[in-house]
């Protein structure tokens, strides 16, 4: 395994041969499969390596301003263009009645350099990954304004892929690969497991924080840099099953920004890029049974998701690009 700076890179490496597989941002593969942002490559997405474990982290020279209506001028970082941070973002302020391309900025900052760009004044906020949520509230710079799992309880946040060329040219090599990440999202699943996850990934060589970063995320009894101290353990968690509903989603809101133009093949691409079947396949020789239908609804700050209306639901919101 190679550590990478940097999603676009990671991007350029898969496409130029150089990573076999990847730990990507969900909605990554779809991007590239579509050469939406680089040229166009078949990527398949075998498991969702984490669900939930994102939140917005605002200056805590904002800490009176918890009503979005008032972050009119303000700059925000995500980790990339082609991610779910990007896409809640743009939903959650959108629901709030700002446009994200015109009422604030959205900025790719890479996760580690959030809180440095937080603490220097270069950005008001970030929806941001974990555990970097979580280090601005130990750094006494940010507070967490709201959990992702609040948005939508269940997102997918980042995926393990490779191209489809891999996969047909190394069936076994990818199968090894594949057992591998299922066999870990099984061990990160067990709460009985977390504290000591925490430990082990904390050193310099993984992810160089606090212990107590760290545990505070994967047990979900954390400060939120109020005062306040709150217990929820499904901040983050580990479904690996690669439901066809979150590729839905997530090409609905690139649909929705103008990242895709024209008529979309919703089912086409979604079962194109998912290997949901093989995932069942993998999943039940580890006795991981995954539940519910390939496209089940999604409730997203309220609103209920439907993948077999996707282009209803795309023509629904009011402030939309498309």
């Amino acid at each position: 395994m190679i550590k990478t700076a940097g999603w676009a890179l990671i991007r350029d490496k898969v496409l130029n041969k150089e990573y076999d597989a990847s730990h990507m941002l969900a909605p990554m593969p779809i991007a590239i499969s579509m050469g939406v942002g680089s040229s166009a490559q078949p990527m398949n997405v075998a498991t969702i390596q984490n669900i939930n474990g994102q939140a917005i982290t605002l200056s805590i020279k904002h800490k009176d301003k918890r009503d979005p209506k008032t972050w009119k001028g303000f700059k925000f970082a995500v980790p990339f263009e082609f991610s779910m941070h990007n896409f809640l973002l743009r939903y959650y302020v959108a629901e709030h009645g700002l446009d994200p391309d015109k009422d604030i900025q959205i900025r790719v900052v890479p996760p580690p350099e959030m809180v440095a760009n937080l603490r220097a004044g270069n950005i008001d906020g970030y929806l941001g990954p974990d555990p970097f949520n979580q280090r601005a509230v130990f750094e006494e710079v940010g507070f967490i304004h709201i959990l992702s799992k609040e948005l939508w309880d269940g997102h997918p946040c980042c995926s393990f892929a490779a191209p489809a060329t891999f996969i047909k040219e190394a069936p076994n090599s990818f199968a090894a690969l594949f057992r591998a990440v299922l066999k870990g999202a099984a061990l990160a699943r067990d709460p009985a497991n977390r504290k000591t996850i925490a430990e082990s990934i904390a050193p310099a060589n993984y992810l160089n924080q606090p212990v107590q970063v760290l545990e505070q995320v994967l047990t979900g009894r954390y400060a939120d840099g109020l005062g306040n101290v709150k217990n929820d353990p499904g901040r983050v968690d580990f479904d690996p099953f690669p439901w066809y509903s979150m590729a839905t989603w997530i090409l609905s809101q690139m649909k929705r920004w103008g990242y895709i133009k024209g008529d979309v093949r919703w089912k086409d691409l979604t079962e194109q890029v998912y290997l949901l079947t093989d995932a069942r396949k993998h999943m039940a020789a580890m006795g991981m049974k995954p539940s519910g239908e390939s496209y089940k609804k999604i409730t997203v700050m309220g609103k209920v998701f439907d993948p077999a209306a996707a282009d209803a639901y795309v023509n629904s919101f009011a402030i939309k690009r498309a």
